[in-house]
């Protein structure tokens, strides 16, 4: 039996108004935002179907006249929040250069609540926000040669 997608009917806000982002803030914390990604064409459509990052699927059925645009929040509640990002999903590939490097950054990815996935040697991050941000966290560790960007993916 395929499961039937939850339906997201109206946009429940935008991640950049204050009142909001608080609770996306609340709710990273606990892993609890995911994140649809939706190429450029896409976001005109007010009828569509998606999966979230989490695996979730969702129909979207907006109003008539209602778009979608980067930073729309489609899901809001106490337990979860869905937000799209316009796009394709951006992503830093990183490889620690040794044990102390490697603990290092995973302590730094877990504190950052950075949503990451382990490729062998490689640490797969997936970025929300600009790149620079993700690299000035870990600046000393990129400069000192500790840990090396990998753009083979």
């Amino acid at each position: 039996m395929v499961p039937v997608p939850a339906v997201v009917e109206a946009i429940a806000g935008w991640d950049d108004d204050p009142a909001i982002a608080a609770r996306l803030h609340v709710l990273a914390h606990r892993n609890a935002v995911e994140y649809v990604h939706l190429a450029i064409a896409d976001l005109d459509r007010g009828r569509l179907r998606v999966t979230s990052d989490a695996g979730v699927d969702y129909a979207v059925a907006l109003p008539r006249g209602t778009g979608l645009a980067d930073g729309a929040v489609l899901v809001l509640d106490d337990d979860r929040a869905v937000v799209v990002r316009a796009g394709a999903a951006r992503t830093l590939t990183l490889r620690a250069v040794d044990a102390a490097a490697a603990l290092r950054l995973g302590f730094l990815a877990g504190h950052l609540h950075w949503k990451v996935d382990q490729l062998d040697d490689r640490l797969l991050v997936h970025l929300q926000g600009p790149e620079a941000e993700y690299t000035a966290r870990i600046a000393e560790l990129l400069t000192s040669g500790r840990v090396e960007r990998c753009d083979d993916g």
